[in-house]
């Protein structure tokens, strides 16, 4: 079989060395859930959603590593993670990056002020939240395979999302016209987005990092 990022252009899945493939979902459960079908349809045979996540817990920062033992929607079932891979990812990472093994929350919209944030750590117990996890959690549960999650914090609990960028995400991806027209509209909003913009850098980095650490 082909190596090293090896593109498959009609299922959109990449072959990443070692025989890993990739699948980049964009955001929400629906996209993620579809995005995991496609990649057990190509035959993996464990499912790992990657990827960055906002802090509910107040203690974590830009680029602290959520390795959740769990994961849950609002109001919704639990997924336990295979706890013997992720603890062999964990102690990969734990030399490079300290690890929360908080639970994680999928919600169905952004959770994006201080106020909705504590609410929901205390409703939860859940340290970050995501739009993804819990649906690949799922797929991996409906066809019984292992499941972890692995979450880089960009925004923190104290973090409001602007505007601007919850409108401009809600077709699946960043639409940059909308963002643009969002800012233009509501130009006070520009320093929580170059605020958000240097936190999403610092999880980007620290994304980088681990990656190679992860198969």
């Amino acid at each position: 079989m082909p190596r090293g990022g090896t593109v498959f252009p009609l299922s959109e899945l990449a072959l990443l060395g070692g025989g890993a493939l990739l699948a980049v979902s964009g955001i929400g459960r629906t996209a993620a859930m579809t995005a995991a079908r496609a990649l057990i349809e190509a035959g993996a045979g464990a499912l790992m959603s990657f990827g960055v996540a906002g802090a509910l817990d107040p203690a974590l920062k830009p680029g602290s590593v959520v390795l959740p033992r769990e994961l849950s929607l609002n109001h919704g079932p639990r997924y336990v993670c295979d706890a013997s891979w992720r603890e062999r990812v964990a102690a990969e990472l734990r030399p490079l990056r300290a690890v929360s093994s908080g639970n994680l929350l999928t919600s169905d919209k952004a959770i994006d002020t201080p106020s909705e944030k504590m609410a929901a750590f205390l409703g939860t117990g859940a340290v970050a939240v995501d739009m993804e996890g819990a649906g690949v959690a799922e797929v991996a549960a409906a066809g019984n395979l292992p499941f972890i999650a692995v979450r880089v914090i960009v925004d923190t609990a104290a973090d409001r999302l602007p505007a601007a960028v919850v409108a401009a995400s809600r077709a699946g991806q960043v639409k940059i016209a909308r963002l643009v027209m969002g800012v233009a509209a509501s130009p006070g909003e520009i320093p929580g987005m170059m605020r958000l913009a240097q936190r999403y850098r610092v999880a980007m980095r620290t994304l980088r990092a681990i990656a190679p650490h992860l198969a």
